[in-house]
């Protein structure tokens, strides 16, 4: 497809927001970058480096940092700054008070602008902040939208595959719910080739080595905190699931994402925001996919809902 001329703002460039701004530019996915930090210096150094990256690359980008005037006609703007993680905590929900601090303040800043685009948060937690997010800015709920589970589905695919010795896009299953401890895997609807994960489980006993499916959820939960616990951040992967999200919503692609978005009756809930398989297209959340789930992994995202519907009400009443 050709390339659709395409502004996109990311806010907050440290680790996570540069590697985004760097796989964005990489992907070529639009012809102007701007990136916004409260470390004016941090986001002109990180413009000058990822602009002269351009050189090697298809594509003459413009990339500069910039202030939230920047985003009156910007496409998408990307919320990619975070409060520190509270020390020797692992629960991303104990991030929820500073970081909504820090939200609120972008948010009133993009708004000010006349932002009419698509809002990507990428913040944590990130369920909670979209949701918040979306009642500061006042936008249609399709055009709020968090980066959920995307990467926890690649990080579980990955996982499958290297236990089968296979190409990760060979395998199709989703995380969805809570990005956090609820999360939950669809094993109903998950396949390798065709065949149901399952089935595959079973039938291939010498490589799946006793590995459960309990352990394959556990492992996924804690792949983030296995890279964080011994690097201090992770980066590639969530700046990579975010490259995707944006290349389906600014290229118009249809692609089905597990991302966090406000449910309306879908799988029984209404008005919370948490990652279910969503057709993304130029106007954010297009169409959310209703998965048919086992009667155990429904109850397991009802827990998943009620877990982020309890951290509403200390949100709600900021508002």
């Amino acid at each position: 497809m050709g390339f659709r001329s395409s502004k996109v703002v990311i806010v907050g460039v440290g680790n996570v927001g540069a590697t985004t701004a760097y796989s964005l530019a990489n992907q070529q996915l639009c012809e102007e970058l701007v990136l916004i930090d409260v470390n004016r210096d941090k986001a002109v150094a990180e413009a000058l480096d990822i602009q002269q990256s351009a050189y090697f690359m298809e594509r003459n980008m413009k990339v500069r940092a910039g202030d939230y005037a920047d985003c009156a006609d910007a496409d998408m703007v990307v919320i990619s700054a975070s409060a520190p993680m509270p020390k020797d905590s692992d629960d991303r929900l104990q991030m929820l008070k500073p970081s909504m601090g820090l939200v609120r303040g972008i948010v009133d800043s993009v708004m000010e602008s006349g932002f009419a685009g698509i809002l990507l948060l990428v913040s944590n937690p990130v369920d909670v902040m979209t949701y918040y997010a979306w009642r500061l800015s006042g936008l249609p709920s399709n055009q709020v939208i968090g980066s959920g589970t995307n990467l926890d589905t690649a990080r579980l695919c990955t996982r499958l595959a290297q236990m089968y010795d296979l190409d990760a896009r060979s395998v199709q299953a989703y995380v969805i719910g809570e990005h956090g401890d609820s999360e939950v895997v669809s094993w109903a609807s998950a396949t390798i080739g065709g065949k149901s994960v399952t089935d595959v489980l079973a039938d291939n006993a010498s490589r799946t080595k006793g590995t459960t499916k309990d352990d394959l959820l556990k492992s996924t939960i804690q792949a983030g905190w296995d890279i964080f616990s011994r690097k201090g951040n992770t980066c590639y992967g969530i700046a990579s699931s975010v490259t995707a999200i944006a290349r389906s919503i600014l290229n118009d692609d249809n692609a089905i994402m597990p991302v966090s978005v406000r449910l309306a009756g879908q799988y029984g809930v209404d008005g919370v925001f948490l990652s279910v398989p969503t057709i993304l297209d130029h106007t954010g959340a297009k169409e959310i996919v209703e998965i048919r789930l086992a009667p155990d992994e429904e109850a397991a995202f009802k827990r998943s809902v009620e877990v982020l519907r309890s951290q509403y009400e200390l949100v709600d009443s900021t508002l």
